[in-house]
């Protein structure tokens, strides 16, 4: 009897604008998630019911697998932007998916500038509020007096502090009637003056003395986390000329103190967080000068080449958006063994209650425990 495969679950999104299939990216066999949700709906449904000018050039922030930009794309001139590269190929994805062409939506990272004046400004409300607050103050000089703004979100993602920051940056705001748990914020512009952006911030780390440049978006932005903080000082030393990896990098930091302590080390430095990226670009240059290196977004290691590398370092997350679960990790210890050399190592730090052990241990077969406090374990996985 033939193997069956796995089924990816794609639910069609059907509004005024298009009918679509959407699939959450990076894929997951037998996933109940879907790649858009009430707000999504709620959003376009309230929007079908507006008046824009034919072809309105359109703003899209953050829009998770690209069911906005995706649904306007035929009648908007859409741009999209946000801070994860992952995001942005599942846009990619979804547009291919839909037969239609990558060009119908340009594309902006989070480290370039917006091209307004915008007609229309669709926010999905992000996990990290100084992402909002530094996409709002670049938005400032983007939009007119009679600019379209709604931002949208899940009512336990909305948090009251989201409404402070649109009032404070760009105008009035009008909280939406509830509809499937989701809820709309209509925003009025009304000419604030053009702010300062407070991103992005720095922190001082003791050991060894580095200042630290964070932009908004990234995890930890004001203090480095305690996982990394237990990490440093049990990071490989000796490499020589080893050619090593700092996975989900972050601002960097892991990266950077191997390259300290590596003098002959190669390094290659990836997250999909692009002010991540920018971030560990200036941290590097910083602290290590014009010594090569490798620094860039993508999906974690699957743009490296198989058995290329003797060494990865990583911290995994435990969520995507605000979705909580191992299933990012554990494709990242799969990337990591695809690239890692024979005999090469994949060294970790997670909290003790995530049992990565086990997962490693099937995958690479031999895992040691390096160190371990009451809260977090490290974990050093041989190919």
């Amino acid at each position: 009897m033939a193997k069956q495969t796995p089924a990816i679950y794609m639910p069609i999104l059907n509004t005024r604008f298009a009918q679509l299939n959407l699939l959450r990216y990076p894929e997951q066999n037998n996933s109940p998630l879907q790649a858009f949700d009430a707000a999504d709906e709620y959003l376009l449904k309230h929007l079908s019911n507006c008046t824009l000018p034919s072809n309105a050039r359109t703003l899209v922030l953050n829009d998770s697998f690209g069911a906005l930009a995706a649904s306007l794309c035929k009648q908007m001139q859409v741009q999209s932007s946000g801070d994860s590269f992952l995001a942005h190929q599942a846009l990619r994805k979804n547009l291919e998916l839909n037969q239609l062409t990558e060009h119908t939506v340009d594309i902006i990272r989070s480290d370039q500038p917006f091209n307004g004046p915008y007609d229309c400004v669709l926010i999905r409300v992000p996990k990290t509020l100084a992402l909002l607050e530094e996409q709002l103050i670049r938005l400032q000089s983007q939009i007119q007096q009679n600019t379209l703004i709604i931002a949208a979100g899940m009512i336990k993602h909305l948090p009251r502090s989201a409404g402070d920051l649109l009032e404070r940056y760009i105008g009035t705001v009008q909280a939406s009637l509830a509809e499937k748990k989701a809820r709309l914020l209509f925003v009025t512009a009304t000419g604030k003056a053009q702010a300062s952006s407070p991103y992005p911030s720095e922190y001082l780390l003791e050991k060894p003395k580095l200042i630290l440049r964070n932009h908004a978006g990234i995890f930890c932005r004001e203090a480095l986390d305690i996982g990394t903080r237990f990490f440093l000082p049990h990071l490989p030393m000796g490499l020589g000329n080893a050619q090593v990896a700092d996975l989900g990098c972050g601002n960097g930091i892991l990266g950077i103190v191997c390259g300290l302590t590596n003098p002959q080390a190669q390094l290659r430095l990836v997250d999909e967080s692009y002010m991540a990226v920018q971030s560990a670009q200036e941290n590097w240059q910083q602290a290590l000068g014009e010594r090569p290196v490798t620094i860039y977004a993508g999906d974690g290691l699957g743009a490296e080449q198989p058995e290329t590398l003797d060494v990865v370092l990583c911290n995994p997350p435990f969520h995507q958006q605000q979705v909580v679960g191992d299933f990012l990790a554990r494709r990242m210890f799969q990337q990591s063994y695809h690239a890692l050399k024979k005999d090469g190592e994949l060294w970790i730090v997670g909290n003790r209650h995530l049992g990565y052990h086990v997962t490693l241990k099937r995958l690479f077969g031999k895992v040691e425990h390096v160190a371990a406090n009451a809260k977090f374990v490290i974990l050093k996985a041989s190919k």
